[in-house]
């Protein structure tokens, strides 16, 4: 099971947006395709607000309510939460929730030192046991780079299990490397959940140290050809 969890917003009250889906929509649609073989379902989050909202953590707290309405209606499947920008942070935060086995985040939006909320670091040990990859574009000019970057510094520390990739001259939206930035988000997914093998450069990533495994450069015409 993959829960799609689109941006949102640092502060609102207000309602769900379905515009908010459309972004996710490509890639959800490649996951599905790529695991439909496997009976890999996609679902999107539909939070109840736009909203991060402080320590209220609106965002992470939907993606857990979700991840429970899964174990309810499938039982015991493993889970991967697929976020991106405030998404992204909502599927690190709620990563600790029992169904959970992997974490996509692309271009997560994380707090600065200088925001209105709590100077407390983002959490990290809720990531233990999982496998984690992180996506950011280097010239994202809404979520920095170097915060996400950062956090995974520090989540290596507790867990092996994770990687970086940047994009580089990217932002936000992850668009201007399109094609491959859903071949490494499928190819994460997929290896993720199901007995099948990383393409090399993701293997590579989660096998190095840091810096090297948390500054990985996503290649010009990566997902041509991924697999034998």
């Amino acid at each position: 099971m993959v829960l799609v969890l689109p941006d949102g917003v640092p502060e609102s009250e207000r309602g769900h947006s379905p515009w908010a889906l459309l972004p996710t929509l490509p890639l959800g649609r490649a996951l599905a395709r790529a695991g439909r073989a496997e009976g890999l379902l996609v679902l999107p989050v539909r939070y109840g607000c736009r909203g991060w909202n402080g320590d209220r953590a609106g965002l992470a707290v939907d993606a857990a309510r979700a991840a429970d309405e899964v174990v309810r209606e499938y039982g015991d499947v493993p889970v991967c939460l697929v976020g991106h920008g405030l998404g992204g942070r909502a599927a690190l935060r709620a990563a600790g929730h029992s169904a959970v086995s992997s974490v996509l985040a692309m271009a997560p939006w994380l707090p600065t030192a200088e925001s209105c909320e709590a100077p407390e670091p983002e959490p990290v040990k809720q990531l233990v046991g999982r496998r984690v990859m992180i996506v950011h574009g280097t010239n994202d000019e809404r979520s920095c780079p170097d915060l996400s970057y950062r956090l995974a510094e520090r989540a290596k520390k507790v867990n092996r299990d994770i990687c970086r990739f940047e994009v580089h001259t990217d932002g936000h939206a992850l668009r201007q490397h399109h094609a491959e930035v859903l071949a490494l988000a499928v190819d994460f997914v997929i290896g993720s959940l199901f007995p099948q093998p990383y393409s090399r450069p993701v293997a590579d990533a989660l096998a190095a140290p840091p810096p090297l495994g948390l500054r990985m450069p996503l290649a010009a015409g990566f997902g041509k050809s991924l697999r034998p």
